[in-house]
């Protein structure tokens, strides 16, 4: 099914009828969407879940299936099409034929392909893997040489790439989310991360590390900080050590972004105790309670940094004027 507000194409094995899976998932998704061929293992029920996300300049796909063959070439390759994919093999054994090369992976790795040559596909077990594809024209500016990276496995110990995935899985769910200008500059900073894991010559690797590397752990930061704004215990020594990198670090990412750590966590707790003030189902609490509930651990100092944001005290938010 297609979801115009996220921009999200997503198909699912789960809703279709066992003897038409597999027709429906050759025909509609393989030939048309990505223009390969998918032969299901044949002593296997099929099962896919996938998600697509396709812009100018970047298309990104989740996937998961059981074993199944997939294969580009022949007819397909007459389109012209030679954007490089990076596929990430998030779980499961993954195969990779190409020019005559066969690459195995496992949970983590990842391998970089040509849509301009013939390639094979094939999982062995049920698993779940990201595709990345980039316009080679997009990553040659960047001086990467993309022949010598084609068919070169990526360990999953590589820094850049593990921050691609994390900044990739944040993008695919948020797309839907965020203005058109954002979205351009979130893909040109996946662009910069595929450079940096392919491998980016000397003079370009400081650039995108700066343009990408940092707005991409920004992004992570901001969201750790929103998905754990409630704990109490959240420093920036916290979202420090899941980012893996320093205290400092974390600091200088939000100062580049005009505001601090501490403004944005504060931010985010008000917010959030604006929205359930606002809440038919949260009308019964108590306001002390929403305050502890959201982060702060000090009533008086809530309440000051509340009308200071809003104009506005909790009471007057609520409207009812009996907490």
């Amino acid at each position: 099914m297609t979801n115009s507000s996220t921009r999200v194409v997503e198909f699912s094995t789960k809703h279709i009828p066992e003897h038409d899976r597999i027709a429906f998932w050759r025909e509609h998704y393989g030939q048309v969407m990505l223009r390969v061929d998918i032969e299901p293992d044949p002593d296997t029920v099929f099962e896919a879940h996938n998600r697509t996300l396709s812009l100018p300049g970047l298309q990104l796909m989740d996937a998961s299936s059981s074993p199944v063959r997939v294969a580009r070439g022949g007819q397909y390759l007459s389109d012209g099409n030679d954007d490089v994919v990076l596929a990430i093999n998030r779980s499961g054994t993954a195969i990779f034929e190409s020019a005559g090369q066969r690459q195995s992976l496992l949970d983590g790795e990842a391998i970089v392909l040509s849509c301009g040559e013939a390639a094979t596909f094939r999982r062995v077990d049920l698993g779940k893997s990201v595709t990345l594809r980039v316009p080679r024209a997009a990553l040659e500016s960047s001086a990467v040489s993309i022949d010598d990276a084609l068919m070169r496995p990526i360990p999953a110990s590589c820094g850049a790439l593990r921050l691609l995935e994390d900044y990739t899985g944040w993008f695919l769910n948020a797309a839907g989310s965020i203005d058109a200008q954002i979205l351009n500059l979130s893909v040109r900073h996946i662009q910069d991360l595929v450079a940096l894991t392919l491998g980016p010559s000397a003079g370009f690797a400081e650039t995108a590390r700066t343009r990408g590397l940092r707005a991409a752990r920004l992004k992570l930061a901001k969201a750790f900080v929103v998905a754990h704004s409630h704990r109490r215990d959240i420093s920036v020594a916290t979202v420090a050590a899941n980012l893996n990198v320093t205290p400092r670090y974390v600091q200088r990412l939000f100062e580049a972004d005009g505001t601090t750590f501490s403004e944005f966590l504060t931010a985010q707790r008000l917010a959030r105790a604006h929205r359930m003030l606002c809440e038919l189902s949260s009308s019964r609490m108590a306001i002390s309670t929403i305050a502890y509930d959201v982060g702060f651990g000090d009533l008086s100092y809530f309440n000051r940094c509340f009308r200071r944001r809003y104009g506005l005290t909790p009471r007057e938010i609520r409207g009812d004027g009996t907490r």
